[in-house]
């Protein structure tokens, strides 16, 4: 029989604050975090706007040479990690060290290290690549730091599934505690893309929003949306099997039910155009997690603002759920914060712990009105409601599907 999973610490560093509750509260008043670029010159590129993490100093979280030893996406998972261990009271000192994992992914690992090596690499040679360049910018390397942080010396495992890896990491933690691989497991997703490199690689994809309101630029669900905005931070959780949390007497604010996955195998790009791969996802989820369609009320969707998504997430939550997807609540919480990629599912699975506790369900910030397709209750205001479970979407490039069904403990 497999064993029950709950969440009892957790962490965030994101666009519109850094800890859960500095993040939680801009959640709740309804703040953007998109501004002009900052990280480099955007004059000569089509998309101009992020969502940049804003006062990150690392050596709060962690002592000087250690963060010099780190890129960003790595400084971010370290100290997301750290929050996310002193809220569940872990102390590292009292627990088995090989039964305590960690799961933290990227999608892309450090395109800082890539820029910054390739250029000296072409202005001054093979010999001036720097040694710690490989191990610097690898994605693997966020799960090694916050391993070594923290002396983490259970399962440890980078899941890169593009803008699934956040829920995928988490899903992926969830499975190996519930079937005996570790008791305890420090598990998210963590990213920080806003480069050069990045943003030109996304905007030739005409993935990225163009526009230069940021009342306007991360629409999803919108008529009018253009595309995301690039975001970037990190989300982490602490999953621990339900009765190693009852001997230590910890806090529990979530039990994780179920996890789902599929491929489209279809496109690079572009999910499914009908949604069954989206679709099956969600309902394996489900049926993993044991309730039926009918009991869930509410979706953190994907829900990225590009057309295409938009259009076919909508089909996925209709063709999983008939004529009950009009009476369940959806938003985005991309709305407000961009898209993390690796670190957006993990960023989104607090978000839905934090409506399960509050009973607030956050509106999809900008949605004025959606096209004749997208009938759905796309959560226009804010509300107050009872949300016994929420399910967590995560649709990745390569046409990775994920999604985890959270439950009240």
């Amino acid at each position: 029989m497999s064993r029950r999973v709950v969440v009892t610490g957790m962490g965030a560093v994101t666009p519109i604050g850094i800890g859960v509750e500095a993040f939680w509260n801009a959640v709740c008043e309804e703040k953007i975090g998109f501004a002009p670029i900052t990280r480099f010159d955007a004059a000569d590129y089509k998309c101009k706007l992020a969502a940049e993490v804003k006062g990150f100093e690392p050596e709060k979280y962690m002592d000087k040479k250690a963060a010099r030893r780190m890129e960003l996406f790595c400084q971010y998972a370290v100290a997301a990690a750290g929050e996310a261990i002193s809220d569940a009271g872990l102390l590292m000192e009292e627990e088995d060290a090989y039964r305590v994992g960690c799961c933290i992914g990227s999608g892309t690992g450090s395109l800082q290290a890539m820029e910054r090596e390739y250029g000296r690499l072409v202005e001054k040679g093979p010999s001036r690549v720097g040694p710690l360049f490989v191990p610097l910018m690898i994605s693997n390397m966020a799960a090694g730091n916050v391993s070594i942080a923290f002396g983490l010396k259970g399962k440890s495992l980078n899941v890169a599934t593009a803008c699934a890896t956040g829920t995928n990491s988490i899903g992926e933690a969830f499975r190996s505690i519930q079937y005996g691989e570790m008791d305890v497991c420090v598990a998210g997703g963590t990213e920080g893309a806003v480069t050069s490199l990045g943003i030109a690689g996304f905007s030739a994809l005409t993935a990225l929003s163009a526009s230069t309101d940021p009342a306007r630029c991360s629409i999803p669900f919108d008529k009018d949306r253009s595309g995301f905005v690039m975001g970037e931070g990190a989300g982490v959780v602490i999953l621990e099997e339900l009765e190693h949390a009852k001997a230590r007497g910890a806090k529990i604010y979530a039990e994780v039910l179920g996890y789902g996955c599929s491929s489209d195998a279809y496109h690079i790009t572009s999910p499914a155009e009908d949604g069954s791969g989206a679709a099956r996802a969600m309902q394996n989820a489900l049926e993993d997690g044991g309730i039926s369609p009918e009991q869930l009320t509410y979706i953190n969707a994907h829900g990225t603002g590009t057309h295409l998504n938009d259009l076919f997430e909508t089909r996925a939550i209709k063709l999983a759920f008939g004529g009950h997807a009009k009476e369940m609540k959806i938003n985005s919480t991309k709305s407000m914060i961009g898209h993390l990629l690796g670190a957006a599912g993990a960023v989104e699975f607090i978000v839905c712990v934090k409506e399960i506790q509050e009973g607030f369900l956050h509106r999809t910030a900008g949605l004025q009105e959606s096209e004749e397709e997208l009938d759905l209750d796309y959560c226009k205001e804010s509300c107050k409601m009872e949300v016994p479970y929420a399910l967590s979407n995560s649709l990745g490039f390569g046409g990775h599907n994920a999604s985890i069904l959270i439950g009240r403990p």
